[in-house]
């Protein structure tokens, strides 16, 4: 990653107030440090698309959709192209009914709006007026937001890390198992069984994955759908789609349409 583009954390020892907006423009390729904190970050787009790498795998936001991160879990925050990003810093007290563990949520619009209107109170807000009760009301209606589909999981085998870190580079790259085998100095069947048992996917699942989820980033961008698919590995556009509805529930046209709500 280029230094120019790297990201400085906020210096926080603690929240003011349970929960702490924040609005940052960021500039294309984008990234931080591996870092923790004591308290719990919500992270969304309203433009662009947010990616967020634990060691368990990577986490990819179009807009509509947020990472939520718990307290104390090391992470990385990324961005490929020129990102609107809003995120909630909320205490693990706050925070109690949210999951325990780093996930996409699927934004609702009524949470859109929260969030937008937080983001209007003063740092430290009256917490028994009605800032105190819309921020209740915001945290209420985040505990029951449903999950998403936009996750990666991450193998820690040294010789799949390179392939997929490659994969990432280049996601056209059709080169098949057995011929990263002989570049990874194992057995097809190796790796085949290492790739299920540290993903739970094997190796074509695991690059379809991958290939979807950095398509995001240029359907966000405006992209058509056909050079999107192109640059992806994909043969044709109905294949790309296809493989797209498969994993997402819609076309990439509708998930630009619900993005535009």
């Amino acid at each position: 990653m280029n230094a120019p583009n790297k990201r400085n954390v906020p210096s926080m020892a603690s929240l003011p107030r349970p929960l702490f907006n924040r609005h940052e423009s960021l500039a294309p390729g984008s990234w931080t440090e591996e870092h923790s904190h004591p308290w719990c970050q919500l992270s969304y787009a309203s433009s662009g698309v947010l990616g967020v790498r634990t060691a368990a795998g990577d986490y990819v936001a179009p807009p509509r959709f947020a990472v939520w991160i718990p307290p104390d879990l090391p992470h990385q925050v990324v961005n490929r192209r020129r990102t609107e990003m809003r995120s909630l810093y909320v205490t693990p007290a706050a925070a109690a009914a949210l999951p325990a563990e780093c996930c996409v949520l699927e934004m609702s619009p009524l949470v859109r709006e929260l969030i937008r209107r937080i983001g209007e109170l003063p740092v430290e807000y009256d917490e028994a007026g009605p800032a105190g009760r819309l921020v209740a009301v915001l945290l209420d209606e985040l505990a029951g937001l449903p999950r998403a589909g936009f996750g990666l999981p991450l193998p820690k085998d040294r010789r799949l890390g390179v392939i997929c870190a490659a994969l990432q580079e280049q996601p056209d790259d059709t080169r098949s198992l057995a011929q990263w085998a002989v570049e990874a100095g194992a057995s097809e069947r190796t790796l085949a069984r290492l790739f299920v048992k540290e993903t739970g996917l094997g190796f074509g699942e695991w690059r379809q994955r991958l290939r979807l989820l950095l398509s995001l980033d240029a359907l966000e961008a405006g992209d058509s759908v056909t050079d999107v698919a192109l640059a992806h590995g994909y043969e044709s556009t109905s294949a790309f789609i296809a493989a797209f509805r498969g994993m997402f529930g819609v076309t990439p046209g509708e998930l630009r349409g619900r993005a535009a709500l």
